[in-house]
C-alpha cells in the first residue's frame, strides 16, 4: 500500500470522526436538553398549567385514551398504546396506520414494476407491521424504565412510612418527587384514590395501566396488609430487595445472551437484504422467473421456513422470569 493509499484512509478515518463528535455535539446541545424536559412528570406539568385536582386526572386520562376505569374491558390494542405512555387515542393510531399504508402502496406503485396486488399486500403487512413494533418498541422502553424505578419508589413509600405517614400520602411522595413514567403513574393512583377508589383497587389499576408483572408483587402485598393487618413498611423493604435481585438477574441474563440474540437479528436481516440487493442491480433475476409454478412455490417455502427459525430463535433469546 503506497502512502497516497495511507493518506486518503487516514482522511477518512478523521472525517468519520469529525462526523461522529459533530452529531454528539449537536445531540448533548439542544436532544439531550429536551429529553431532560420531557422526563419531568407529567402530572406536575398539568398542575403547573392550572389544571388541579380531578381535572388534571381527566386530562392525562384522556390523553391517553383511558376513558374506562376498568381496562380489562379493552381490546388488546388499546391496552397496548396505553401501555405505551404515548398521549394518542385508538382512533388516532388507526388513521396513522392507514395513511402509513396508502403511502407505502403508492410509493411501491411509483417506484417498482411490482404487480398491485403485490404492492397491496406489501402495504397491508408494513402499514400494520411498522406502528404496532413501535409501539411495541416504546411500551418496553417504558416498562424497562418503570421497573428500574419501582425498588427506589417503593424505598420512598417506606422511609415515608416509618417518619408515620399513612399509605396515601407516603405513595403521593412517588406522585411528586420522582420523574415520568412512575410519577405520573403513581399520582393518577392517588388522584383514583382521592375521588373515590380504594387503595387495591387503584393499584389493580396502576398494574394494568403500566403491563409490568413485578407489580402483582405490590398489588398482593398491599392487598393483603389492608384485609388482614401488618407491618407494611417491612414487607415493601423486603419487596425493593427481591425486585433489585430480580434486576440484576434480568441484566445478567440479558448479557449471557446477548451473543445468541445478535446472531438471531443477523439471521433475521441478511435475507431481506441479500434479496433487496439483488432486486437492485438486476430485478430481472426474480422477475424472469416469477412466472416458473416451481418458482412461486420455493419462495413461499423459504418464507414459511424462515418464519419458523425466526420464531424458535426469538423463543431460544427470549426469558421469562
Amino acid at each position: 500500500m503506497d502512502t497516497v493509499a495511507l493518506i486518503r484512509i487516514g482522511f477518512y478515518v478523521c472525517v468519520a470522526a469529525a462526523v461522529i463528535f459533530l452529531v454528539e455535539a449537536l445531540y448533548l446541545t439542544f436532544v439531550a436538553p429536551i429529553s431532560r424536559k420531557r422526563s419531568v412528570n407529567r402530572r406536575l406539568k398539568a398542575h403547573n398549567e392550572g389544571f388541579a385536582g380531578e381535572q388534571a386526572m381527566v386530562r392525562l386520562k384522556a390523553q391517553r385514551g383511558i376513558l374506562d376505569k376498568n381496562l380489562e374491558v379493552m381490546g388488546w390494542l388499546a391496552r397496548l398504546l396505553i401501555q405505551s405512555g404515548l398521549r394518542i387515542t385508538l382512533s388516532r393510531f388507526v388513521a396513522i396506520a392507514i395513511l402509513l399504508l396508502l403511502a407505502i402502496f403508492l410509493g411501491l406503485q411509483l417506484l417498482t414494476s411490482l404487480p398491485t396486488w403485490v404492492c397491496a399486500l406489501v402495504a397491508i403487512v408494513l402499514g400494520a407491521a411498522i406502528p404496532l413494533q413501535v409501539v411495541r418498541f416504546i411500551r418496553t422502553r417504558r416498562q424497562a424504565a418503570f421497573t428500574q424505578q419501582l425498588p427506589d419508589a417503593l424505598d420512598v413509600v417506606v422511609r415515608s412510612l416509618k417518619s408515620g405517614h399513612p399509605v396515601p400520602t407516603a405513595m403521593s411522595l412517588v406522585g411528586r418527587e420522582m420523574s415520568d413514567p412512575i410519577g405520573s403513574e403513581f399520582g393518577i393512583t392517588i388522584d383514583e384514590m382521592t375521588y373515590g377508589l380504594e387503595l387495591p383497587r387503584a393499584l389493580v389499576n396502576l398494574s394494568e395501566r403500566v403491563g409490568v408483572a413485578d407489580l402483582s408483587l405490590l398489588v398482593t402485598a398491599v392487598s393483603l396488609q389492608s384485609g388482614a393487618g401488618g407491618n407494611l413498611s417491612e414487607v415493601l423493604q423486603n419487596l425493593s430487595k427481591v425486585l433489585r435481585d430480580r434486576f440484576q438477574l434480568r441484566r445478567k441474563v440479558r448479557a449471557l445472551s446477548a451473543e445468541g440474540r445478535f446472531s438471531a437479528y443477523g439471521l433475521f436481516i441478511l435475507p431481506i437484504l441479500i434479496f433487496l440487493a439483488i432486486y437492485v442491480q438486476t430485478p430481472q433475476y426474480y422477475t424472469d422467473a416469477w412466472q416458473s409454478p416451481i418458482f412461486k412455490v420455493s419462495i413461499v417455502g423459504l418464507c414459511f421456513w424462515s418464519l419458523i427459525g425466526d420464531y424458535i430463535m426469538y423463543k431460544m433469546i427470549n426469558f421469562k422470569f
